[in-house]
């Protein structure tokens, strides 16, 4: 008889091989995200990240002295000491400083446009070039204004002769009169052509100056001292009053930088300019290229405060100012940014520590002072003028007192520290010279030269 087929027969359930891909796939991650939290554990533990103690830290508690911590220093909760660093509260000068954002400005910026209508015939300077007040720039063909000038100079040589004639009849006709010889309107006609011929000399000078003028105008002349820009016409353009800049010259030595201060800072910064000139410094940032004779970077620009603007600004609530520098490095550039600083003031003989002390909490600022036995307290400051990186100190501090600067998130009141020295910049170890290679038949460093004519 024939028989029927069977069924395949299941596999015994719980291998992996037997089941699905997607739950093999789970059950490897699963296996690999074990592995990896169980080795990082581990590695936390033997390093004491951990609050249970690793075998080193057991033995290290377990040799250092009762009352002492593994590094030697006393404990704190837990068995271990805090490291921080600390500072001093120190009586010192701390001046009262307003940091703002500027922008250099040239001292004088001159576009220069042609005042007549003519071609460039000649651009006298070179683009970059530093030009002095009344060097020439740009000449303009002069022939047609040269002959306005001839023309006028003549009309009036001519009407000079008409005066001259007038006035000798006006003599002839006065004497004439006397003896009854001419009337008195004829004379009277006579005095009034010769008045208007002397005015119409004067019409002709004034015409004359005119066209002097304007044949000045066909030599272009630097009105400042400064710094030729690009120019943005060449030599064989017709060039007119409309038409656009032949060329910009900006003065940079001096130079000028604005910036704005909010306006609670303006009685400040009045009180300084009543008492005596203000300076104000540039804060350039440092280039990271070494000079080539290996100097150090010279100081940031210093200059002085000019004057403050008749105004705040209602939109913004700021004041700008102005200051002037002398830039003789010229590293003061007309359109840069620059960090300025300004002191208004200096404070004298206050108790200052370092603003990285002064920690903030519900009940206002608080620093965690160093004891002699090593624990810290959490004591109250009552503040007066932040300036930079230092804060004044009005009640809370005696000088002397260290003050926690780093380290003071992991401290509590009544906790145990241990402070650490201020690092110091190792000694400069001497460089070793370099040796001159071996030249042929010369014998080897430290040993004493052989006899003539090299080794037996």
């Amino acid at each position: 008889m024939n028989e029927l087929p069977r069924p395949p027969l299941p596999e015994p359930p719980g291998t992996l091989e037997s089941a699905p891909p997607q739950r093999r796939r789970r059950v490897w991650r699963w296996l690999v995200l074990l592995v990896l939290l169980g080795g990082g554990g581990w590695y936390a533990w033997q390093r004491g990240w951990l609050p249970v103690a690793s075998p080193a830290q057991r033995a290290a508690t377990a040799a250092a002295p009762a009352g002492f911590g593994p590094s030697g220093g006393p404990r704190g909760r837990g068995g271990f000491s805090v490291p921080v660093s600390a500072a001093e509260a120190a009586v010192t000068e701390v001046p009262i400083v307003l940091d703002a954002l500027g922008t250099v400005q040239a001292f004088n910026t001159i576009t220069i446009v042609p005042q007549v209508t003519g071609r460039i015939t000649e651009i006298a300077f070179t683009e970059g070039q530093e030009v002095k007040a009344g060097d020439v720039l740009v000449r303009l063909d002069p022939r047609a204004y040269q002959a306005a000038l001839d023309q006028a100079v003549a009309t009036k040589a001519q009407r000079e002769a008409q005066l001259a004639n007038a006035r000798l009849d006006l003599q002839r006709y006065t004497q004439l009169v006397r003896s009854n010889g001419a009337s008195q309107q004829t004379l009277d006609t006579q005095r009034a052509t010769v008045a208007q011929l002397e005015a119409q000399v004067q019409y002709d000078q004034a015409t004359i100056d005119s066209a002097r003028v304007q044949l000045d105008y066909t030599v272009i002349r630097s009105p400042v001292d400064g710094r030729v820009g690009l120019r943005q016409v060449d030599i064989g353009n017709l060039v007119q009053s409309s038409s656009g800049g032949i060329v910009t010259v900006t003065q940079i030595r001096p130079i000028s930088i604005t910036f704005t201060l909010p306006q609670q800072a303006l009685p400040q910064v009045m009180q300084a300019i009543a008492d005596g000139p203000v300076q104000v410094e540039a804060r350039l940032p440092a280039t990271t290229v070494p000079r080539a004779n290996g100097a150090p970077p010279p100081a940031n620009p210093v200059g002085t405060l000019v004057t403050v603007d008749n105004q705040v600004d209602q939109a913004t609530g700021t004041i700008r100012l102005k200051a002037t520098f002398a830039n003789d490095d010229q590293r003061l550039w007309p359109g840069a940014f620059v960090n300025i600083r300004l002191q208004v003031a200096m404070l004298r003989d206050v108790t200052a520590i370092p603003l990285v002390a002064v920690q903030r909490g519900p009940d206002g600022p608080y620093a965690f002072v160093v004891r002699a036995d090593s624990t810290v307290e959490q004591r109250p400051l009552t503040l007066g003028v932040v300036s930079g990186t230092q804060a004044v100190v009005e009640r809370g501090l005696r000088p002397g007192e260290r003050v926690v600067t780093s380290g003071a998130l992991r401290l509590v009141a009544g906790a145990t520290v241990q402070v650490a020295e201020p690092v110091r910049p190792p000694p400069s170890a001497p460089q070793p010279q370099r040796r001159r290679p071996q030249q042929r038949g010369e014998p080897p460093a430290g040993l004493p030269p052989g006899p003539p004519g090299g080794p037996r």
